[in-house]
């Protein structure tokens, strides 16, 4: 026991040059210490019982038995070290196209910012006005909100033709619908009044002898042309792997290049006899090729001299149609076949083209893989619900009333 002790009091005059590390384990009847003595390790188990009086004195003072293992000072890292001593850089100065917007802004007063911005919000949450009804007169429509006409955005009274009431009372009840002004902000909640409205554009630039925008929808319209839907079939195979069986198992149902080019060629029938008769389309796909094939020559002036000829209402459609079905063809097929301006092309049989085949031939490939593989809900449904709204407000623009 004395040994011990003696060896206590030696490493108590070494603590200066050696560091010390101290886990005390209370087990019952068993209390550890390890000390570090230079590059050393020693070991000393004392019992509790054998513990000398002056064990608790170093116990009560725990700094001098929690010294570190490192004698090195302490150091915090610097991700980015300062090499450069100074004031920081002005910032850059603002272009000169972006300083007068904002020396515009900093005139407004703060105070008067935050006064208007709720009563904007607070207007925008209700609608100011009650009642909603068509006004006719002989030579158009307006839809009048209590006594203020509906306008476009260019701030243009919405002029609509006498002979398209339906397309009138039509607008008058998405607005009569409405909540809150806020909702006229969204164009899917008023598909009426935007095709409306992009109709009366059109006919105001006519009537100035401006063609902006009239260029811009043809120019759109033939770039469709290029890679129009109708016309993308899938590649010939001599074994066709994604193959359907009918449900009865009497063998293999149409694959799906037979139902495209079945689909694409009673349309491309009805537009090279009663439209553009004598006009040669070809398929754009090539089974060498992803690369689309281009039309000809003859075959794009045709089309194009007939867009450029279409009245405000029936290039507004158009363009609807096209932006809708990716495709052209599709769209001319449901023009012709619902406009009052293309009534000697019309059939006035049961058999018409209307929104659930226009729908069908410009989804032929979706439908495919949906019937094959299952359809994911909310996404191909949602979908497909959203391409007939679109494809019907076309036939409610173009179509019209005789007089």
């Amino acid at each position: 026991m004395r040994d011990r002790w003696k060896l206590w009091r030696v490493w108590r005059a070494k603590t200066s040059k050696s560091s010390l590390r101290t886990s005390i384990l209370d087990s019952g009847t068993t209390f550890y210490s390890t000390l570090l003595l230079d590059s050393f390790q020693y070991i000393m188990i004392l019992p509790r019982a054998a513990l000398p009086s002056q064990l608790s004195a170093v116990a009560r003072h725990p700094v001098t038995l929690c010294r570190r293992i490192h004698s090195s000072p302490f150091r915090s890292a610097v991700a980015h070290p300062v090499t450069a001593h100074g004031p920081p850089p002005k910032a850059p100065d603002a272009s000169p196209e972006f300083k007068g917007p904002s020396e515009s802004n900093a005139q407004v007063a703060p105070e008067v910012e935050l006064k208007r911005t709720p009563k904007l919000t607070a207007a925008l949450k209700k609608r100011f006005w009650k009642d909603v009804h068509v006004n006719g007169k002989s030579d158009e429509y307006e839809v009048l909100l209590d006594k203020r006409p509906v306008r476009t955005p260019t701030k243009e009274v919405l002029s609509i033709p006498p002979t398209k009431p339906h397309l009138a009372h039509a607008i008058a009840l998405e607005w009569d619908v409405m909540t809150s002004a806020q909702q006229a902000l969204k164009s899917h909640l008023i598909p009426m009044t935007s095709l409306a409205a992009r109709a009366t554009d059109i006919a105001r630039e006519d009537a100035q002898g401006v063609d902006t925008t009239r260029s811009q929808i043809i120019t759109t319209a033939m770039r469709y042309l290029d890679t129009d839907t109708l016309l993308c079939w899938e590649p010939e195979r001599e074994t066709h792997l994604l193959e359907r069986k009918s449900g009865e198992g009497d063998g293999p149902t149409e694959s799906l290049r037979d139902i495209q080019m079945r689909v694409a060629k009673d349309i491309m029938a009805f537009l090279s006899t009663k439209v553009w008769p004598g006009l040669e389309i070809v398929p754009i796909l090539d089974s060498e090729s992803i690369l689309p094939l281009s039309q000809p020559k003859a075959t794009k002036e045709s089309i194009c001299t007939w867009v450029s000829e279409l009245s405000a209402h029936d290039l507004a459609g158009l363009e609807r149609g096209i932006l809708a079905s990716k495709s052209l063809l599709i769209a001319v097929r449901l023009l012709t076949e619902w406009s009052e301006n293309f009534r000697h092309l019309q059939r006035h049989d049961a058999n018409k083209f209307g929104i659930e085949e226009a729908a069908e031939a410009a989804n032929l490939e979706v439908k495919w893989q949906t019937d094959m593989w299952g359809e994911v809900e909310d996404t191909h449904d949602v979908g497909r619900e959203d391409l007939k709204r679109q494809l019907g407000s076309v036939i409610v623009l173009v179509s019209g009333e005789t007089r």
